[in-house]
């Protein structure tokens, strides 16, 4: 549900914008990149501060970064936990 909302949301900004006859402040691929690197970028400090706890990064990334940056995967039957 959330994907269709965010798509959504995107497709009535670009109706918006080619009824005022405005370009897109990036191209998308730009966009796209950028949003990844926001994803990832949000992961930065506590995979440092669970690495100077002496933490498994690995362990960390999987458990707590991939489902953030991925979202939940096809075929992924574990149940989501609650923040």
């Amino acid at each position: 549900m959330a994907y269709l909302l965010s798509l959504g949301a995107g497709l009535l900004v670009g109706v918006i914008y080619s009824l005022l006859n405005v370009r897109s402040p990036a191209p998308p691929a730009i966009a796209l990149i950028g949003l990844l690197g926001i994803l990832i970028g949000e992961q930065v400090v506590p995979i440092a501060k669970r690495a100077l706890a002496g933490e498994n990064i690995l362990a960390v990334v999987k458990s707590d970064c991939a489902e953030h940056v991925l979202g939940k995967l096809p075929g992924d039957t574990t149940p989501t936990p609650k923040a």
